[in-house]
């Protein structure tokens, strides 16, 4: 009970105070007034090149690469089984040699959690995705109160669940949820009870947040959009988690460190 109350309970009780403090309010505008340059009508931090590249493209590579090595090694998991080295010893020996059979049986042992992660990324991708469509929220650099053509609206004033609610395609924060589908490789590493698992966590939340601020600071999310990010891809990890691992696994203590045993070594004087 405590571990859905935990997993389930907080993500949910935030969402109620994201949408009460920030969705009730204009918090957000407010936010991101502070970054709108009026006279010039734009957001200073989008017109620098360097800044956009930094913080939106080459930022990418590190949710990218992780989905990238995951799908890689849920490939090689299925090849050392259709391998027979007491058939093909030739081909056994090379692979030994070249240190190629060791990777193959390492992706082979652990294939459930490279499918996880692929899994999890297209999941989490998937769900964003479809919020995103069928809300049709405008950015706020898009919308009259920037400069932009379209008027301000919330979320919740224009979904549809069925259909397409419009062209608008900014909520939740996009930029954001692919810092946040590094959540993956945490219930990863608590299927194996590892300690630093916590640290994952946090790492993991982190960056999202800092992807979904700097799009803020470009005038491309409201701040709300990024806590959105968080709470859906969470709840789409966890989801997914719970179908692969099952929830007694995931809800066993950490391993801690084993302290060394103390020996000691009594000395005797001799008379």
């Amino acid at each position: 009970m405590r571990f859905y109350c935990v997993n389930f309970g907080i993500p949910l009780a935030c969402a109620a105070v994201v949408f009460l403090l920030f969705d009730m309010t204009k918090i957000d505008i407010a936010f991101s007034n502070l970054f709108f340059d009026p006279v010039t009508q734009t957001f200073p931090l989008d017109q620098v090149h360097f800044f956009e590249k930094l913080t939106h493209k080459w930022a990418r590579i590190i949710p990218n690469w992780t989905a990238e090595l995951a799908l890689i090694g849920a490939m090689l998991s299925f090849v050392w089984p259709l391998i027979n080295p007491q058939k093909y010893p030739r081909l056994g020996r090379f692979l030994e040699q070249s240190k190629a059979a060791s990777v193959l049986r390492f992706t082979r042992d652990h294939r459930r959690d490279f499918l996880f992660v692929v899994f999890a990324f297209a999941i989490c991708t998937g769900v964003i995705h479809f919020l995103k469509s069928h809300t049709s929220v405008y950015c706020p650099i898009e919308t009259t109160l920037y400069g932009g053509k379209v008027a301000h609206m919330e979320w919740y004033s224009n979904f549809q669940l069925f259909k397409e609610a419009g062209d608008g395609r900014c909520w939740p924060g996009g930029h954001a949820s692919g810092g946040f589908t590094m959540l993956a490789l945490y219930f990863v590493a608590r299927r194996y009870r590892w300690r630093y698992s916590k640290a994952l966590m946090y790492g993991s939340l982190l960056l999202g947040f800092v992807y979904g601020t700097t799009r803020v600071l470009q005038g491309w999310h409201y701040m709300s959009h990024t806590f959105w990010a968080g709470i859906f891809v969470w709840l789409a990890c966890l989801l997914t988690a719970l179908a692969f691992y099952g929830r007694a696994r995931l809800d066993l203590p950490v391993l801690q460190k084993q302290k060394e045993p103390v020996v000691l070594i009594q000395s005797t004087s001799l008379s």
